[in-house]
């Protein structure tokens, strides 16, 4: 399996204290998106699931978990891999929200049945960026969320009411990662931002020639 990153305490996709897993690939490019650099099965992404579910009890050796956001990427290009992953992810907390770009009749007729046996919430759709309007944990308006395990509706019923997009930012090895739904300015704001701190991100020069070009279109459908 291709698991970019596993981060915790992942506090804005999904209710409380969550180990967020950020599984690498998928095919739909969409214009926008957020984590590009997790289009591509990268080989140092290769792991397995003894590996993932360490480093998993080694966060719940110092404080709990609620539940597991499933993102990327997108998880479902990794079917195996969820097989794999669930069960044991359910012995933690069954409290499971996973993305996905494919609609849900799609994973229905793919036979993926058995998956979206074991998660708690779908959210489905492609990522459109023109639609992008701060809706509540979906990155776009035509994004839906599916409440799979009736014994949760209540709570999640209650959690979408309230709730609002936030942005956690967690500092790696290599610098940050911000995690949230983030509007489609979010990315010139921040650079922006750190310009007035004298911090420049990337190449100038080359984000002032790529303004200049139309962007790529997506082809990709629901």
């Amino acid at each position: 399996m291709y698991i970019a990153r596993l981060l915790y305490p992942v506090r804005v996709l999904g209710p409380g204290r969550r180990v967020g897993i950020w599984f690498a690939g998928c095919s739909r490019r969409c214009r926008g998106c957020s984590n590009p650099e997790l289009w591509e099965r990268d080989p140092r992404f290769l792991t397995d699931r003894e590996t993932v579910l360490r480093m998993i009890a080694a966060v719940r050796e110092i404080s709990p978990v609620d539940g597991f956001t499933l993102t990327g990427g997108d998880p479902f290009e990794q079917p195996e891999a969820l097989r794999e992953l669930l069960p044991a992810l359910r012995e933690i907390s069954p409290d499971i929200l996973a993305y996905t770009g494919y609609r849900i009749s799609e994973l229905r007729r793919r036979g993926y049945q058995d998956i979206l046996d074991r998660i708690t919430v779908l959210i489905d759709g492609s990522y459109r960026e023109e639609w992008n309007t701060g809706c509540f944990l979906r990155g776009s308006d035509n994004q839906e969320i599916h409440i799979l395990d009736r014994s949760r509706a209540s709570f999640y019923g209650e959690y979408l009411r309230n709730g609002r997009n936030e942005v956690q930012n967690f500092r790696t090895r290599d610098g940050f990662i911000s995690v949230g739904i983030h509007r489609p300015e979010y990315p010139r704001e921040l650079r922006e931002a750190l310009r007035t701190r004298g911090v420049t991100i990337g190449n100038p020069a080359a984000e002032e020639s790529a303004a200049g070009r139309k962007p790529h279109s997506d082809n990709t459908k629901d």
